[in-house]
């Protein structure tokens, strides 16, 4: 009898211990912590789904040779002041130049916040080389490219109380677009066709870039954590979410 007392009392000490333990792991603390965090948890999501989204392999299949290849459709256009000899620019791009991009990059994303409404701005910093060959002469030429596209994210709430975060403006952020040399062998001269593909790139590129990306932003957006949503849009709206710059 005093042995299933003791059971009983031992049982009773263990449900209370287990009843008070629970509140322990829902401190006010913690929660303030997790808060702290929510920009950097964003960037992180952020980046995670671009990547998983597909993003790289989208960057790599940009049809760059196309645009290259029509230029402005004169001679004034890629290698048209190397070529002028030419019966056709157009033709001889056709057959000898060979473009392929490689390595491309997901850099660190940036976040600002507009202090006088519920909007976000994150920045996609993107990064790739492209090299161009010219069979006949030999000549190789790696370049350096680099462009941020900029997403408006705002935080939004329905009739019924619910709030999402959703995707405003996406554009290229003007300026951001470099292209630079990083090697070039052979009898072509290195700048000249370096202008010459910058002059048409910098016509092209930024939106072609921007048709890929926008849309996988808008797809990242999507696959956020619900949670993290949820206390990502209640900071914003109250006006108390701080990003550390």
């Amino acid at each position: 009898m005093f042995q299933i007392a003791g059971l009983i009392v031992f049982c009773g000490l263990l449900a209370q211990t287990t009843v008070q333990s629970a509140p322990d792991e829902n401190v006010p603390v913690d929660l303030t912590s997790t808060l702290l965090d929510l920009p950097a948890s964003l960037i992180s999501a952020l980046s995670d789904n671009l990547l998983s989204g597909g993003l790289l392999n989208s960057l790599q299949t940009l049809p760059l040779l196309d645009i290259l290849k029509s230029g402005e459709n004169a001679p004034s256009g890629l290698l048209g002041g190397l070529l002028r000899k030419a019966n056709s620019v157009t033709s001889l791009l056709n057959n000898i130049i060979d473009l392929k991009i490689t390595n491309p990059q997901l850099l660190e994303l940036g976040l600002v916040q507009n202090p006088d409404d519920r909007r976000l701005y994150v920045t996609v910093p993107l990064s790739l080389v492209i090299n161009v060959k010219t069979p006949p002469v030999g000549s190789l030429l790696k370049l350096k490219v680099k462009l941020n596209i900029t997403a408006e994210v705002k935080a939004v709430e329905d009739d019924h109380e619910n709030v999402y975060l959703v995707l405003g403006d996406c554009t290229h952020s003007p300026g951001s677009l470099k292209i630079s040399l990083l090697d070039g062998s052979g009898s072509l001269p290195a700048q000249s066709l370096l202008d010459s593909i910058t002059r048409i790139l910098d016509k092209s590129l930024p939106e072609l870039v921007q048709g890929k990306v926008c849309p996988l932003v808008n797809e990242a957006l999507s696959h956020l954590d619900v949670s993290l949503v949820q206390s990502l849009v209640d900071e914003l709206i109250s006006g108390q979410l701080v990003i550390k710059v």
